[in-house]
């Protein structure tokens, strides 16, 4: 049976909001009456962001067009795979819609691409069709744009699923790297938020979200705002480097 791990292209709506701990308790306790645990219910997110020595990639999101695209690199925590994913989102009147394309490989070939200067469609068989076509809009991407990991952000997840696609995650201990980028914790990582609202709840649908949904948003007051983390972060690494 395939897993969500094993998808291979995603196309949804996309709402981030930035909220409390006390608003999360609130959520979970609506959430949990018309939704079950995901089924990697938690776990630690590594993302290494591909971008050229000026961040054109990082930049270009950041000016919010109406078409974005970025190339990244995700693990989880204890799990020997990496995804190389294509995330492309087109800015639309009253939402975002986002495209994932990704195609997977083991850590120990992402560290050898990585050293090498390989490509990764050197790493898939050729009898795979999907996986291969998305590679070599991976390579193309990275030559084109001459990316290499420039940045590395982590956080604690939490996620949740249900009906029709219907998908809710909450981000927290967010964190962010720019040397040694890797797929490992380090004592120089730095914490992004400093404030209570330190939680990144993001819903993901194929469609309208629920009735019980939008009530329980509206009467908490949650709204959606924009948010990506990693432009966020990089306004701070920019900022301490004083650019």
């Amino acid at each position: 049976m395939e897993t969500k791990k094993d998808i291979k292209v995603f196309d949804r709506i996309e709402k981030k909001y930035l909220i409390t701990k006390f608003q999360k308790e609130k959520i979970l306790k609506v959430i949990k009456e018309h939704m079950r645990e995901d089924s990697y219910f938690i776990s630690e997110v590594f993302n290494i962001y591909f971008d050229n020595e000026n961040y054109d990639l990082i930049i270009q999101s950041i000016d919010q067009p109406k078409f974005k695209e970025k190339l990244r690199a995700r693990s989880y925590g204890g799990y020997d795979k990496v995804f190389f994913e294509i995330k492309t989102k087109i800015r639309g009147k009253d939402n975002n819609t986002g495209y994932k394309r990704r195609v997977r490989i083991t850590k120990k070939d992402y560290n050898e691409l990585v050293k090498n200067d390989k490509k990764v469609t050197e790493y898939i068989g050729p009898e795979n069709n999907t996986d291969l076509q998305i590679a070599k809009e991976v390579d193309y991407l990275i030559d084109h744009f001459s990316l290499k990991p420039k940045i590395l952000i982590l956080y604690d997840r939490e996620s949740y699923q249900g009906e029709d696609g219907l998908r809710i995650t909450f981000d927290e201990n967010l964190r962010y790297r720019t040397k040694n980028v890797k797929f490992t914790k380090t004592k120089t990582d730095k914490y992004y938020f400093d404030n209570e609202k330190n939680i990144i709840m993001e819903i993901k649908a194929h469609g309208v979200l629920p009735l019980w949904l939008v009530k329980t948003l509206t009467e908490e007051r949650i709204f959606p705002e924009q948010f990506s983390k990693v432009g966020k972060s990089f306004y701070k690494i920019r900022k301490e480097q004083n650019v």
